[in-house]
């Protein structure tokens, strides 16, 4: 569907509004529908900010011709960036962990508010994990660009990272989470509340798919995301008063780019971000282009492995209509 049409659903009732708007002559150019929503959908995730131009919005599922919904899946979705539509749709309002993909918000709000230049310090607090979490080998007291920072964050989905970018942003985690959900807010991700800077399981730190297209939108529209996501690597230098002057090199999470999954023909991946948790399953958000060069936004999450999540993402890409 087109993404800034309105739904006709509530025929009866916005015909109803039609009657009592000519009777009491009102003459505002405000659409008569658009009220009729705004009163009768719920009103935090049908504010008027989510029928903005340029933005997708959908409230039930959509089949698309040549992808089988998978029941697996906690949710799905395909969003064609420059024809503003959603192409597909699988629960993309109900509320899920999102494991990693937590971190795309998270440099959202670094690119808004954070300097690139900036020499940031690392903590013991971002250090401090279990050893089988995702992490790009900081240290305490290393010193560190916010850019390089950034980088580790969105390829090699480094905790980490999160944490320090938090805590130099913010003064603390604490602080930059409020900030994080506050952010979300303005986006129009209303069903989104975040607890942590790294996606690591805490119940109340949840999403949708839909919020995540969303703040994944907003943050195409800065290159130097673009820039970071769409890398095959990154090499960091790290300073740090013992132990002296190190790089760390990190490589993008996603299988595609790791040549463990084959990529869809029809289709280039430019990046995107990974996540994956007990709770939340396998998931994934991606950035790709068409060979026309129309860009579009995929979504899988709640895969219950690797293998599943591959295949269902390659499937839906590979069904995006020819330009």
């Amino acid at each position: 569907m087109r993404c800034t049409d309105r739904r006709k659903r509530f025929f009866f009732g916005s015909f109803l509004l039609i009657g009592m708007f000519l009777i009491a002559g009102c003459a505002k150019k405000e659409s008569i529908i658009a009220i009729y929503e705004k009163s009768e959908y719920n009103r935090d995730l049908y504010r008027a900010d989510l029928y903005a131009e340029n933005l997708c919005v959908e409230v039930e599922n959509i089949e698309l011709p040549g992808y089988t919904t998978d029941q697996q899946l906690h949710a799905a979705g395909l969003f064609g960036v420059n024809q503003e539509q959603v192409l597909y749709a699988q629960n993309l309002h109900n509320k899920l962990y999102p494991a990693s993909t937590t971190k795309v918000l998270t440099a959202y709000v670094a690119l808004k508010y954070g300097n690139l230049s900036d020499i940031v310090t690392v903590s013991r607090r971002a250090v401090t994990f279990d050893v089988d979490a995702s992490v790009c080998g900081l240290q305490e007291n290393d010193q560190i660009t916010m850019e390089a920072l950034l980088y580790g964050l969105l390829l090699h989905s480094g905790n980490d990272n999160a944490i320090a970018i938090a805590e130099h942003i913010s003064g603390s985690v604490e602080a930059f989470v409020e900030l994080m959900n506050e952010e979300a807010r303005k986006l129009g991700a209303t069903n989104t509340h975040f607890t942590n800077p790294h996606g690591l399981h805490e119940a109340d730190h949840y999403t949708t798919a839909y919020d995540l297209y969303l703040i994944f939108n907003e943050c195409m529209k800065n290159e130097t995301f673009l820039t970071m996501i769409s890398q095959s690597s990154y090499a960091a230098t790290v300073q740090n008063p013992t132990s002296g002057t190190r790089q760390l090199t990190w490589t993008p999470s996603h299988f595609y780019a790791q040549g463990l999954a084959i990529p869809p023909q029809n289709a280039v991946i430019v990046g995107g971000k990974t996540g994956t948790e007990d709770l939340a399953g396998s998931c994934l958000i991606l950035l790709e282009k068409d060979l026309s060069g129309n860009p579009y936004i995929s979504i899988v999450m709640g895969a219950p492995d690797k293998t599943v999540l591959y295949n269902d993402m390659t499937s839906l890409i590979s069904a995006i209509p020819a330009s």
